[in-house]
């Protein structure tokens, strides 16, 4: 087992991470009767993508510096049905490049082939926009 949820009243819950002992909470977000004091469900969803990237770049190129890279990430809600409808990830790369056209593209290839993207159904566009130091 990966966690425990725990709901905990006032559209709220505790997840448990099983392994560390860390939790988090989560609150529905104001737009559909919450306080949006916290990360709501599909806010998770779409903050797991950016983290995701970023972890798998780690994993599969080492070799390429992104400490420091920083990930901005927008959750765009449809409403019928209410579902995300796209997840924007725009990643700040830091001033350790130069990059290479060819880690460039390495890099690019990686995001769009972890496995929060590729588990995401299809209707929810996905959209990572890389920002180059100059």
């Amino acid at each position: 087992m990966t966690s425990r949820v725990e709901y905990i009243g006032d559209l709220r819950t505790i997840a448990t991470h099983l392994r560390s002992g860390n939790s988090i909470e989560t609150d529905a977000p104001v737009d559909n009767q919450g306080k949006g004091d916290r990360f709501s469900p599909t806010d998770l969803v779409a903050t797991a993508l950016a983290t995701c990237i970023v972890t798998t770049i780690g994993i599969k190129a080492p070799s390429i510096n992104i400490i420091g890279a920083m990930c901005s990430v927008e959750k765009i809600m449809t409403s019928a049905p209410r579902m995300i409808g796209e997840i924007i990830v725009t990643i700040d790369f830091p001033k350790s490049g130069p990059y290479t056209d060819e880690e460039k593209k390495r890099l690019y290839d990686i995001a769009v082939n972890c496995p929060v993207h590729l588990s995401l159904h299809p209707d929810c566009k996905r959209t990572i926009n890389f920002n180059w130091p100059e």
